[in-house]
Order: structure tokens, then C-alpha cells, then sequence
């Protein structure tokens, strides 16, 4: 085949993939909008589904005029339509519909926001209240229920300061709603790993991966606390891998502080550090990451250590006084769901392919951020696969990670790892 041939071929066989992914997308928002359990992933699901017919629709039209030999037209527009019909509306339309009040209803029919949302509203309260974002069961008067947990770390309050400092009225309300804190944090997370990595050029299977997926935009709209902790991640990673080590464990220490799902990451970083960095380096993002944790969680620990304790530890490993309701039909749950024996083959497995990414860290080692970016999506994409309590909604993680890396490669295009270790800071 000629090469001019070639050359025409390719752009259109990726419209033909676009085509597909947007049809995907389409159907799984489509079946959200008309079968989900919750309030706010009907409304995005009514709306996601007109920006992803919307998106393939000018897709099939592109793909159809540049077999007439027109000109290809921009891949960037799905990207924009999406951003908008199944992002941003979405999300206006779910905070102004909370001002309703019926977030601590027991009716999944009637909320706005995902749990997880008013939950972290509630811990800002509770750490200026009291300095501690877990709330204190012996004081409740009653039994606790599943809502009365914050399985997060105390940074995860920090997104509902703005609400505690400010909510009050209907309009306060609308602007302090969490999810714009965990929007505005994910879009300036970013914007800073553009720019240390001086501005590649973003390809558009990375937007399609980490932006333009059903599970970012749903998690956009309703909830919003894993797009601001992957957007953290992937900044930790773009300074660690600029060599930045200091202010690299600084930042990921505030990731582990809000959510512990993210702690293997420390490991595949420092990895990274000592390959390219040296021995200096990794010391002073060991240091910087254990000394920001402890002074993130020991005051608050300090403050209650009960209470501590079972929201941050026990909860999650399925040893609260209310067991998880994470339970998403992923290989981890269905296997421990067939007793005590599966919940032995689960852990098995989760053993083993931790094994298998640690040997995989010794034997290949990363030497650039795609590198890491890879090993902690693959790392963070078998936890989530493999643990019995858990959520499908998890899998943004890796889908963002995969995402970050095709812009970390396209930015590490013609560049070579220094020769000699440079500085920790």
C-alpha cells in the first residue's frame, strides 16, 4: 500500500474507532437514564445520552465526508459537545435541584448528590466544630447507619470547608456545593501537570480515556471526590518525574491523606525516584510524604482516636459497626460472595497480583512518569478488580492514569532520562 494511501486510511479508521466508543457511551448513558436507582444519574443520564448521540452523530457525518474526500473535520468537537451536555449542564442542573433538601432522605429516588458528597460537607463542619471529621457514635443516641461514616482521610474535609465557611443560603448553597471544589481542584491539578511537562500537545484518545468517559463525566456530575484525588495523583506523578521528589511527597502524602485507595502509588513513585533520580532524591520524598502525613493525621487522630479508628480504618476493611455497602458485581465481590472460601480466593488473588506488579516494579523499573502512570493504573485497576467490597465507579482511577499517560508519552516524545542524578527539590 502506498504511503499517500496509508496516510488517508489512518485518520479514517479512528474515526471509525470514535464512532464506536460514542455509540458505547451512548448506550450506557441511555441505560442509566432509564433504569438507575438514583436521582442524579437519571438527570445525567438524560442528558449524557444527548451529548454522546450528539458525538457520534458528528462522528458518522465526519467519517462519512472524508470518504468523500473532504476535509477531516476536528476530532475535538465530540470532545466539547460531551464536555458540555454531559459534564457541565449536568452538574448546574444537580446543584440547583439540591436546594430541594432531600440529600439525608433514605430515598436514593430523590438525591441530587451522591452521598459521599453532604458526607464530606458534614466532616468541614465537624473539624471546625470539634477538630475531627468523624463523627463520635457514642454521642448519637442511636444506632449508626452507613451515612454517618466518613471513610476518608481528614484532607477529604478540605473540599467542604467552602460550604461550612460560607453555605447557608440558597444561593451560598449553590456556589459552596462540593462538587465545584472537586471540579475547580481536578481542572487546576491539570492545568499544573500541562504545564511542568511545558505543554504537550494532548492527544484525543487521552480526553476520550480520562475525560470524556461515562465514568468521569457521571462521577462529575454527582459526586466528584475521585477526579480532584486522580488529579493529585497525576500531578505527584509529573513532579516526581520532573524531579521535584520533595514537593512530589508533599503532594501525595494530601492525596493518602484523603483517600488510603491511592497508598501503592508511594511505592511505584519512590521506584521511579531512585531509577532516575538516585538515592537522594527517593530520601527526600520519603521524608517529605511520611513527615506531611503524620502532621495531617496525627492531630485529628489525637482529637478522637475511637472515632478515627473505625471511620478511616475499620469501615473501609469491612470491620465497622456497619459493614460497606460497596458491593459492585466486579470479580473480587462475586468471588467472596460465594462464602468464606471466596472471600480467602479473593485475597489470594489481590495477594498475587500484588506479587506480580511489585516483581514487575523490580525486574522493569519505571524511568519516566508514562512508566508510572502505567504501573500504578494497572496496580490501582487489580485493587479495585479484586477486592471483595468495592464500586465499578472505582475504575475511574485507572481510565484516568491511562489517560494522563498518553499525554506524559507525547510530552517525553525525543526526551532521554538524564545521565546523572539531579536534585531532590
Amino acid at each position: 500500500m502506498s504511503a499517500p494511501r496509508l496516510q488517508r486510511l489512518l485518520p479514517r479508521n479512528k474515526l471509525v474507532l470514535d464512532l464506536l466508543l460514542y455509540l458505547g457511551f451512548f448506550v450506557f448513558a441511555l441505560s442509566t437514564a432509564l433504569a438507575a436507582e438514583f436521582y442524579g444519574y437519571r438527570i445525567w443520564g438524560n442528558f449524557a445520552t444527548v451529548g454522546y448521540g450528539l458525538a457520534a452523530a458528528f462522528t458518522g457525518w465526519s467519517l462519512l465526508s472524508s470518504r468523500r474526500g473532504a476535509p477531516q473535520l476536528s476530532r475535538w468537537v465530540p470532545i466539547a459537545v460531551i464536555g458540555v451536555l454531559a459534564m457541565v449542564v449536568p452538574l448546574a442542573v444537580l446543584v440547583v435541584r439540591r436546594l430541594t433538601g432531600v440529600d439525608w432522605l433514605i430515598t436514593p429516588g430523590s438525591w441530587s448528590a451522591q452521598p459521599e458528597v453532604w458526607v464530606i460537607e458534614r466532616s468541614a463542619s465537624l473539624l471546625l466544630e470539634h477538630g475531627t471529621p468523624y463523627v463520635d457514635f457514642t454521642t448519637l443516641g442511636r444506632s449508626p447507619v452507613v451515612n454517618d461514616y466518613t471513610p476518608y482521610g481528614p484532607v477529604m474535609a478540605v473540599f467542604g470547608l467552602p460550604r461550612a465557611l460560607f453555605g447557608g443560603g440558597p444561593l451560598a448553597n449553590a456556589l459552596t456545593d462540593a462538587r465545584w471544589m472537586f471540579a475547580l481542584a481536578a481542572c487546576l491539578c491539570v492545568l499544573a501537570t500541562l504545564r511542568l511537562l511545558k505543554w504537550p500537545k494532548i492527544p484525543v484518545g487521552a480526553a476520550q480515556l480520562a475525560l470524556a468517559c461515562p465514568l468521569t463525566a457521571l462521577t462529575w456530575a454527582v459526586a466528584g471526590p475521585d477526579l480532584a484525588i486522580a488529579g493529585l495523583l497525576v500531578l505527584s506523578c509529573a513532579l516526581a518525574s520532573t524531579g521535584r521528589a520533595v514537593v512530589a511527597g508533599l503532594v501525595l502524602a494530601l492525596v493518602i491523606s484523603a483517600k488510603l485507595i491511592v497508598l501503592p502509588a508511594a511505592v511505584v513513585l519512590g521506584v521511579l525516584l531512585l531509577t532516575r533520580r538516585g538515592p537522594r532524591a527517593l530520601g527526600g520524598f520519603v521524608a517529605s510524604l511520611l513527615v506531611t502525613t503524620a502532621v495531617l493525621h496525627v492531630p485529628v487522630y489525637l482529637a478522637n482516636p475511637p472515632a478515627f479508628v473505625e471511620h478511616v480504618i475499620r469501615f473501609p476493611l469491612g470491620m465497622g459497626v456497619v459493614t460497606s455497602p460497596a458491593a459492585s458485581p466486579l470479580p473480587g465481590h462475586l468471588i467472596a460472595a460465594t462464602g468464606p472460601a471466596g472471600t480467602v480466593i479473593a485475597f489470594v488473588l489481590l495477594g498475587a497480583a500484588a506479587s506480580a506488579v511489585a516483581l514487575w516494579l523490580s525486574r522493569r523499573p519505571p524511568v519516566n512518569g508514562s512508566d508510572a502512570l502505567l504501573r500504578i493504573a494497572v496496580g490501582l485497576g487489580a485493587l479495585i478488580l479484586l477486592t471483595p467490597a468495592t464500586r465499578y465507579g472505582y475504575l475511574v482511577y485507572p481510565l484516568i492514569l491511562l489517560g494522563a499517560l498518553l499525554v506524559f508519552r507525547r510530552a517525553e516524545d525525543g526526551t532521554a532520562p538524564p545521565a546523572q542524578p539531579a536534585t531532590s527539590s
